[in-house]
Formats: C-alpha cells, structure tokens, sequence
C-alpha cells in the first residue's frame, strides 16, 4: 500500500515557515486517521502530530503550539503547517495511517519522506 506522497519540504530559516502535504490517493485516507512522523539524523523516527478522520488532533509535547495538522478531504490530502522551525525539527518528514495504542502513536507504510532542514 503505498498511495501516499510527501512533499513541501526543503530549507527553512528559523523564524520562517513551512508547509507540508501528504497527498493520498485510491481508498488511503478516506476515513482514517492520519499521522506526521520524524526521523532526525542519528534518532529513531518519532510521533509528530495524528489527525483522526474526524478531525481531532494530536501533538507531540516537541512541536505542540509550533506545528499544526490539518486535513482537507475533499482534496484527500494532510498537511503539516511548521511555524517557527528550529535547526531539532531537522529530519525526515513521514506520512502515514496512525494508530493509537494507549497514549501513543504509531505509524506505518512508509514512504520516502521529505526532508526538512532548519538552518540559523
């Protein structure tokens, strides 16, 4: 299953901004719960923020009131709004179905990502 597609990262100054899509495609989104993933260099990939498929939303305590996760099903995409980025937010940015196991979450289907590097 790998009918998601990452894009809108790049090189951002801290203090800038950035927007990231996750754009879907066949029966992937429509009514599931969808989640932001990140792998820093030299760390293991972590939870970012989730989007159920009713809209409630999730944060990691690392980006909660920087990132903001928004989808638009009509358009069957998931976005990742970053505001003031800093040089730790510097990783690979996953998209992928999200699953709560008790006060976690969890992804998989992983694609390539889009990297996203924080620059002072």
């Amino acid at each position: 299953q790998r009918q998601l597609r990452e894009s809108g990262g790049g090189l951002v100054q801290t203090g800038g901004s950035l927007r990231l899509s996750c754009e879907a495609s066949g029966r992937t989104f429509i009514r599931s719960d969808m989640g932001w993933f990140r792998r820093a260099p030299g760390k293991e990939r972590e939870f970012s923020a989730a989007i159920r498929w009713t809209g409630e939303k999730y944060y990691a305590d690392s980006v909660k009131g920087r990132f903001t996760i928004d989808r638009d099903n009509a358009k069957k995409t998931v976005y990742l709004q970053m505001d003031n980025p800093r040089p730790e937010d510097t990783a690979v940015y996953y998209c992928a179905p999200a699953y709560r196991h008790g006060s976690g979450w969890f992804g998989n289907s992983w694609g390539q990502g889009t990297q996203v590097t924080v620059s002072s």
